[in-house]
């Protein structure tokens, strides 16, 4: 199973975006990670330098986003997306993104149940709950 580290998933954000400024050719993955890149303009200072990127802190008391976090979740809800895994994800974000009429505020909404998700099971030891978390999508 594939468990990168945090300096491999930082590695690997500031790398997608350097091989897209130099032209060159991306893996499908890192063509992903670079359409969610470029819509967070916000996050191009701390993926420009992959040495600053690997020594930075993100405490939640310094009330800045961790752009890897945030960059990573996008990718995880891509993912579950492609293959509508849990199975209903993918109408159940269809149907939030029509809602919204955006779908990158859609994966934001999706984002807010997947972090509440993953945390209840590690408060309780379990394994995530799919069908508290589409419930939560749902709601949304």
């Amino acid at each position: 199973m594939f468990n990168p580290s945090q300096h491999d998933v930082r590695r690997f954000f500031c790398e997608a975006l350097r091989k897209d400024r130099a032209h060159e050719i991306l893996t499908p993955l890192e063509a992903i990670a670079r359409d969610w890149i470029v819509q967070h303009p916000e996050y191009e200072a701390d993926l420009s330098d992959a040495q600053a990127a690997l020594e930075r802190d993100y405490p939640v008391e310094g009330g800045k986003a961790n752009p890897f976090l945030h960059l990573s979740m996008h990718l995880s809800i891509a993912e579950q997306l492609s293959i509508d895994q849990p199975p209903g994800i993918r109408s159940a974000y269809e149907r939030l993104a029509q809602k919204l009429q955006s779908e990158h505020e859609a994966h934001h909404q999706i984002m807010e149940c997947l972090g509440e998700t993953i945390w209840n099971a590690q408060r309780s030891g379990m394994p995530p709950d799919s069908a508290a978390y589409l419930d939560c999508i749902r709601r949304r």
